[in-house]
């Protein structure tokens, strides 16, 4: 747990959570430089490039922090290309999308440096404008190697999935006039696992496109590495992406979302009740799980707590539920050391990745400010959220 909240445990012990609105968000810069830290130094030694997947954090008022150690940014339209390329100017700007729209494209080509397409029809249809822009295409294949276990909804390689190409389809639609459009390829089928599933995944790559690799001047391995975990096996991520430079003579990319934020985020609430049902003590919170930590339903999991305790080693129990209509609205039933008063202060962990860029105003619900907490110990407010945000999302 110190590993988690070792940033805010001295925030709190001296009584700087006291002056701030709950719920909120506060992002640690020292966790975001430790990680960067680690990120650069797998560059340094193997020679890849890391981008940063906006997917999974867009806080771009960090931009300047992390571009210290990465190579570029990742991002899913247009949207987060155009932050890419305003907040981090002098990095790289690469794009993946399932399909792009044509009336986005031709402004999508003021902001990327790379593209990546799903499918031989969208390469072919996108592809010869996007090259005569002077931009490095690529198409995202589909090994059809799954790691998952877990967490089927993010399987892209799940049979039906509708991201990448499979090796029947391009021996089916592939021509050489398309070919020659390629730059490189890219494929994206782990979430938060460590290298041996990329180990795996990378010989699966090997045997259905180890034909035309070679023929490429780039591999992009995606993202899902969870490289700034403390027992990740980074020296068998080295071992891959040195194997793939060697064996085929590519520029390595690895687009991780998770690992350049991972537990640079914490969720500051306070308890508005507690109720008791069949011998459960809920305590209600003033942030939604639904709302402000969307991936605790959609993983689903049980974010960690700072001073508490998920495996039933304290005498007190409670379950931590949202202010919401939804009766799922549930964080997760936690013990403490302590019983629990109205007007106490929780402090979530791993409340970085997949937070501020997933959050909503369902029921009305107005979404946490959002802090710096800076290298000095000191919390300065970046933005905050008010009716107006609530409202306008919906009309005029």
């Amino acid at each position: 747990m110190d590993d988690i909240f070792g940033g805010i445990r001295s925030f709190l012990e001296e009584g700087k959570a006291s002056g701030l609105k709950t719920p909120c968000y506060l992002i640690d810069e020292k966790k975001l430089e430790a990680n960067g830290k680690v990120l650069a130094s797998v560059i340094s030694r193997t020679g890849c490039r890391i981008l940063l997947a906006q997917k999974a954090f867009s806080n771009y008022d960090f931009y300047p922090l992390i571009e210290e150690y990465i190579s570029g940014t990742e991002a899913s339209g247009l949207f987060e290309a155009r932050l890419g390329k305003e907040e981090m100017p002098s990095k790289e700007v690469h794009v993946f999308c399932a399909a792009y729209r044509d009336d986005e494209f031709g402004e999508l080509l003021d902001y990327a440096d790379h593209i990546v397409f799903n499918s031989v029809n969208q390469l072919k249809k996108f592809g010869p404008v996007a090259k005569q822009n002077g931009k490095s295409l690529g198409l995202r294949i589909n090994p059809e190697c799954s790691t998952q276990e877990d967490h089927a909804i993010y399987d892209p390689c799940a049979k039906g999935s509708r991201l990448g190409v499979i090796g029947s389809v391009w021996d089916k639609e592939m021509t050489d006039d398309i070919f020659e459009l390629l730059d490189g390829l890219h494929f994206h089928t782990l979430c938060e696992q460590d290298s041996d599933a990329l180990e795996t995944t990378l010989k699966a790559v090997e045997e259905k496109f180890g034909d035309v690799i070679p023929k490429m001047k780039w591999l992009n391995m995606g993202g899902g590495h969870h490289i700034t975990k403390a027992d990740y096996d980074v020296a068998r991520l080295e071992k891959c992406i040195k194997y793939a430079k060697e064996k085929w003579g590519v520029q390595v990319y690895l687009e991780p979302g998770e690992a350049v934020a991972l537990n640079a985020g914490y969720l500051v609430s306070r308890i508005l009740d507690i109720v008791e049902n069949n011998g459960i003590k809920i305590a209600i919170l003033d942030s939604s799980a639904a709302c402000h930590m969307p991936d605790v339903i959609e993983m689903p999991y049980t974010p960690p707590l700072l001073d508490a305790s998920r495996d039933g080693s304290m005498p007190y129990s409670y379950r931590l539920g949202g202010p919401t209509c939804l009766s799922g609205d549930v964080i997760g039933d936690y013990t403490f050391d302590r019983e629990l008063n109205i007007g106490d202060v929780l402090v979530f962990g791993d409340m970085a990745i997949y937070t501020t860029c997933k959050n909503n105003t369902f029921n009305g619900m107005p979404l946490p400010d959002i802090y710096r907490l800076g290298k000095d110990g000191r919390a300065e407010k970046l933005t905050d959220f008010g009716y107006g945000d609530f409202k306008h999302r919906l009309g005029r």
